[in-house]
């Protein structure tokens, strides 16, 4: 068996006016207390440094450049690589990056145990719009602020087993989890800050929202015989509410642990990385069963064409 305890850190709810200090010393407790309960690993949520900020419209480029880390430990976030460190627990991460050249991801990193970061992914699949909307109930400005992933999604040896990440919106995308699939990933991270509501639909609720994000998250795990541990920023954030819905699935989809507030909260599961062994040599064995010659359409079209050639 190749245990994991993993815990699923979940934040509340980070207002505008909360300095770095503030979030990362959450962070560490969130930290400390995965030590208590024997943790190898802990995942943190999408943009865990920060606000939610695409869904305020910035038109100073500096104002928004405020958000980014141009720098990955900095002065702000050393203490809980530090304390990571001390206590020999690897992190997954999600923070807004500023690189040298001037380009803006949405990113999640990957640590070992020394706290040095053996992997890194870039949001692929950005969500909302690139220029305000008055449509919109509220606004969700990824395409504006943010460029998608430029690093593809890679698998890297952490722990002793194969691992990958995706970011909030991705988890919908079944080829997300596939690309990482037919690498063997037996244990994907994934960070999210979900509205509560459909900024285009008031009658798509945190019920349905819940629903969804459950779905595509379990469905990846069973689809691809894979851990995924899928965790929550939650409540109410500068007067928008986050919805939670933290969840540890297994590799048969099943979801074994659930976070129970919209605060911040640690959910810890042991998951056998041996557990993904079954799924991957029987159902889901890629060499015996898939069909390649059929699938081309999937990466060469975006948009829908109708058998006659018309544009859906």
């Amino acid at each position: 068996m190749r245990e994991i305890v993993i815990g699923a850190a979940q934040l509340g709810p980070i207002q505008r006016a909360e300095p770095r200090a503030a979030v990362v010393a959450r962070l560490v407790a969130l930290l400390d207390r995965a030590k208590a309960a024997g943790c190898d690993l802990v995942v943190y949520p999408e943009l865990c440094l920060t606000t939610f900020f695409p869904r305020w419209v910035m038109e100073d480029q500096a104002e928004v450049d405020a958000w980014f880390e141009r720098e990955m430990p900095n002065a702000a976030t050393q203490p809980l690589f530090d304390r990571a460190r001390e206590h020999g627990i690897a992190l997954s991460l999600g923070y807004a990056e500023l690189t040298p050249e001037g380009c803006h991801f949405n990113t999640q990193i990957l640590t070992d145990r020394a706290g040095r970061i053996v992997g890194k992914y870039r949001k692929v699949h950005l969500p909302g719009h690139a220029e305000f909307d008055p449509e919109r109930a509220f606004q969700h400005l990824e395409k504006c602020y943010f460029e998608p992933g430029d690093l593809g999604f890679p698998v890297f040896r952490n722990l002793g087993a194969w691992m990958g990440m995706l970011i909030c919106n991705d988890r919908r995308w079944p080829e997300a989890y596939r690309e990482m699939g037919l690498q063997g990933v037996e244990l994907v991270m994934l960070g999210f800050n979900t509205p509560s509501v459909n900024s285009q639909n008031a009658g798509e609720g945190p019920e349905m929202r819940r629903f969804h994000s459950d779905l595509s998250v379990q469905a990846g795990a069973y689809q691809n015989a894979t851990w995924v541990v899928s965790v929550a920023k939650a409540g109410v954030e500068d007067g928008h509410p986050l919805n939670a819905g933290t969840v540890i699935v297994d590799p048969n989809g099943v979801i074994v642990a659930r976070g129970e507030t919209e605060g911040d909260e640690l959910v810890v599961h042991p998951c056998d990385m041996d557990a993904t062994v079954f799924g991957k040599s029987t159902i889901f064995d890629f060499k015996r069963h898939r069909r390649i010659e059929h699938y081309t359409r999937i990466a060469a079209q975006t948009g829908v064409i109708h058998p006659d050639g018309t544009a859906g």
